[in-house]
């Protein structure tokens, strides 16, 4: 399905802002480069936004901007995981992660220090069995996955995908995974952006008062 779009002039029309603080909230990377999209229209070129993610971003900067300097806004909004640790049951007592993704991502219950890759991990799976799309077994295996790849893997774009194909499900990380076409047969359980859930894992942190060190 062909991406959504929004146009620079209906976005500042639409959020009240300016150009300067459009621009100047990119160049403190607040606003990820490669979301200004050029693009040849009648009147030229122009630049276009993928609608959902820039109305989000712009909103949650808003809000932020009040208590946090666009500096400490850039922290919190990146997606690079720093070094933190948390033990089971402080993610289950803090109620970050349910028992059964952490079941799913260790039989024996897991490593009593979690860290900030197995953090993420257990986020999106947490995801996972939340939709109800996917068994425990299926979150197991895409748990199996998500440990293979360390966050360097996370920082750029990528998906975790759950396939499924007569009864069979099968999981992998792709990049660019807009490009990738399946056949009639193979039903696409779940799909997760994992740098937005990098990101969302970080602000769902900071939201509940824990610092992200």
């Amino acid at each position: 399905m062909e991406e959504q779009l929004i146009s620079k002039k209906e976005l500042l029309e639409r959020t009240s802002i300016s150009y300067g603080q459009l621009y100047r909230w990119k160049r403190k990377n607040l606003i990820p480069e490669e979301w200004f999209i050029r693009k040849s229209t009648f009147t030229g070129q122009e630049t276009f936004f993928p609608r959902e993610e820039i109305l989000k971003r712009i909103s949650m900067i808003q809000k932020m901007k009040e208590n946090l300097s666009l500096d400490e806004m850039r922290e919190m909004l990146s997606p690079k995981m720093k070094d933190v640790s948390m033990t089971a049951d402080e993610l289950l007592h803090k109620g970050l992660v349910s028992r059964p993704a952490l079941e799913a991502y260790s039989e024996d219950g897991g490593s009593p220090v979690f860290s900030s890759s197995d953090l993420l991990s257990l986020y999106v799976l947490e995801g996972l069995l939340q939709s109800g799309n996917v068994s425990l077994a299926e979150a197991k295996m895409a748990a199996e996955v998500l440990k293979k790849h360390d966050n360097e893997e996370i920082e750029k774009q990528t998906e975790l995908i759950v396939l499924r194909k007569l009864g069979v499900t099968t999981c992998f990380i792709a990049a660019a995974a807009d490009s990738i076409l399946f056949e009639s047969s193979v039903k696409v359980v779940e799909r997760v952006d994992l740098l937005k859930a990098a990101e969302e894992l970080k602000t769902t942190f900071m939201q509940e008062g824990h610092q992200w060190m």
